[in-house]
């Protein structure tokens, strides 16, 4: 390819000529794969499922109430809504409603999408409500009531922006937003951390801190711990380096910030008088991937001496934790299957109780907690042909048992496929260079010979690929025949930060090259063939679909990506590409540049050579993370070269590729009316 891009008129994203091309190629794609009794199926089933009443409400406590946001067939953006935990037990809770987006949209003419809320403690009476239009990352911040249950007149409120907010106390807030030149980096995010007070306009609101102009962000945050009340500012470098201040308060309240002296690739939290962190390379005389606590003060008097919460092993890697007041809930990864234990704190040490209740190949998850408050946690456990269960705990409660947790079975999501005949195995596959890469198999328990196949994957931004209950996929994939593949490949997380670190840069190859030895894997164990196997990933694992159709198209029948990066020459410089420079390479850097060409598949794209598999390329018009562009300008340069391709891009949805279960459900039967046709064609 040469250095002219034919297609940048492409990267236009609201523009007349380029949305003309967009609308041309949605209506080829509908036409090809929305006429058929298959569709119309699919998509019902698909709705179905979204809308099922029997989903579990994921809740936040706030105070007496449990927190939730949800959309359904009758409330199509969703409502903000709150329960008690007495209300919650039971099987059909009645539920308040704070905030409803469809009569908001509505009344405003808006598509409003939900994007969080940040909420005031102790009293839990004001929130901070982000609301982004149709699905984009940029919103716009409004303080609402939640006595009155109304937008807070003359209240905080910011316009559209990637804002970064948070509550000080009643009448300050700290805030980074779009002040103007020189305030927002070059990937889009705020570099100024300002105090914001109420009644004064937000322009003169008090710089405190500012990153440099090659930094990816800066935020500031308040810890309203009683007793522990403090501040803290937070310098993202890079997407893997940052730092961490903690601001001075009372007499030297006009000092500098104080570093928090930590490497800077590691993460590092406080909570209450203890300092957790997670080392991310060799620190102290311990490996990358341990997580170490240290009494806070005494850290910043200069003592090193830590307490060794977890160190990881060749098949183990630390998954995360969350602090109740008084405890710790660890969770760590085996061969990528979770376990879970109760650490605490004690005057002879840190005592330790595994949590019970985590089947074999399946993923548990801590999804709430209130540290300031007590000791109770929710967590999820699920499997790919378990539905997810929720449990609440209390850590050390009174009728605690071996596990150190006393808890209870909150919700049990519904079967919403049928597992009869179903089975989950886990293999391991060898790479070109040696190493051992696990992926899970999801299909018939008996399949006499091999059969049509959906191998998913990522590789990237260390997200491991977990065994995890869809039914989405269930209803879609596995309930008509289908088996599902989920690869765990480097540059994932799946064995802590070696596995991810294999594949950054130049070595990204590396991810390639292990997915395509699942691919060869499947094949040899006779599951499946070329022709009757398909791919699917989304934004990095869309720039994996990209790369395996161009350097490996023989490997398979159909590939899907959804909302890509496909042009890695261009990428750091289309809307928040540059914060991923860290991950990939810099194509400015004459050293990066020649790697990230041979990965770019846009730059791949050959008319001569192996014959590509058809291709279904989905993107949303509102993504303001991975610009549009990049799948529209690999549409029409396969389209140049004669290659089977079709193209959909949503005019909403944000970089989910959809704001409402109709668009998801719209998506999926597209995604598999494709994958049926191509991987099982009439005899």
């Amino acid at each position: 390819m040469s250095d002219e891009d034919p297609y940048l008129w492409l990267e236009d994203v609201s523009g007349e000529e380029a949305l003309a091309w967009v609308r041309e190629r949605n209506a080829e794609t509908v036409a090809a794969l929305t006429g058929s009794p298959r569709f119309k199926v699919l998509e019902r089933e698909v709705r179905e499922v979204l809308d099922d009443d029997g989903r579990i409400p994921y809740v936040v406590r706030r105070g007496p109430h449990l927190y939730d946001f949800r959309q359904d067939a009758d409330r199509v953006r969703g409502v903000w809504r709150r329960t008690t935990l007495e209300e919650y037990r039971t099987e059909r809770p009645a539920w308040e409603v704070v905030l409803d987006l469809d009569a908001l949209a509505g009344a405003e003419g808006e598509k409003w999408a939900w994007a969080g809320a940040a909420v005031l403690a102790p009293a839990y009476r004001h929130a901070l409500v982000m609301l982004s239009r149709d699905g984009a990352d940029a919103c716009v911040v409004r303080e609402f009531d939640l006595e009155t249950l109304e937008f807070v007149e003359d209240g905080f409120t910011v316009e559209e922006a990637k804002t970064r907010i948070g509550w000080i106390d009643r009448d300050r807030v700290w805030v980074g937003t779009d002040f103007g030149e020189g305030s927002m980096s070059g990937s889009g995010y705020p570099l100024q951390v300002r105090r914001w007070r109420r009644g004064t306009p937000l322009a003169e609101a008090e710089k405190v801190y500012e990153g440099r102009p090659s930094d990816l962000s800066a935020s500031g945050w308040h810890d309203d711990t009683p007793g522990f009340e403090r501040d803290f500012v937070h310098r993202q470098i890079d997407f893997w380096k940052q730092e961490l201040f903690l601001l001075p308060e009372g007499a030297a309240a006009d000092g500098p910030p104080l570093k928090i002296d930590v490497p800077d690739d590691a993460s590092a939290h406080v909570h209450r008088d203890w300092l957790t962190v997670t080392t991310k390379s060799p620190w102290l005389g311990h490996p990358e991937g341990t997580l170490l606590a240290f009494g806070f003060q005494a850290f910043l008097a200069g003592e090193r001496e830590a307490e060794v919460l977890f160190t990881p092993d060749e098949r183990t890697a630390l998954a995360g934790y969350s602090w109740t007041r008084n405890h710790l809930i660890l969770s760590t990864s085996a061969d990528v299957s979770s376990r879970m234990e109760l650490l605490t704190p004690g005057p002879d040490g840190w005592r330790r109780a595994p949590l019970a209740g985590v089947p074999p190949l399946s993923t548990a998850s801590v999804t709430c907690t209130d540290p300031d408050a007590g000791d109770e946690y929710f967590h999820h456990v699920s499997g790919f042909l378990q539905p997810s269960t929720l449990y609440r705990g209390t850590a050390g409660g009174d009728g605690a048992s071996d596990s150190g947790s006393d808890s209870e079975s909150l919700k049990q999501e519904p079967a919403l496929f049928d597992t009869a005949g179903l089975a989950v195995r886990q293999h391991f596959a060898t790479s070109a260079d040696g190493t051992r890469v696990p992926y899970f198999v999801v299909g018939p328990e008996d399949r006499p010979g091999p059969g049509p196949t959906l191998l998913y994957g990522y590789g990237g931004f260390e997200v491991s690929m977990l065994p995890g209950y869809s039914a989405v996929t269930g209803r879609a994939w596995l309930a008509r025949g289908g088996t599902y593949v989920v690869a765990g490949i480097r540059g994932g997380h799946e064995y802590g930060p070696g596995w991810h670190k294999a594949a950054l840069g130049a070595n990204r190859v590396r991810a390639y090259e292990d997915f395509a030895a699942i691919a060869r894997d499947l094949v040899a164990r006779d599951i499946t063939t070329p022709a009757q196997l398909g791919i699917e990933g989304g934004s990095n694992g869309g720039l994996l679909m990209g790369a395996m159709l161009t350097r490996d198209p023989e490997l398979f029948g159909a590939v899907v990506a959804h909302v890509p990066l496909l042009d890695m020459l261009r990428f750091h410089k289309l809307l928040a590409g540059a914060s991923w420079i860290a991950e990939y390479g810099d194509p400015d850097d004459p050293a990066d540049r020649t790697h990230l060409e041979r990965i770019s598949p846009y730059h791949q794209v050959r008319a001569d050579g192996p014959a590509y598999p058809p291709l279904l390329l989905l993107t949303s018009t509102r993504d303001d993370r991975v610009h549009p562009g990049h799948a529209r300008k690999m549409a029409a340069r396969l389209r140049e070269h004669g290659h089977p391709v079709l193209f959909h891009e949503h005019l909403g949805g944000g970089h989910a590729g959809a704001t409402d279960h109709g668009q998801t459900a719209f998506n999926e039967a597209l995604v598999h009316t494709f994958l049926w046709e191509r991987l099982t064609p009439p005899r």
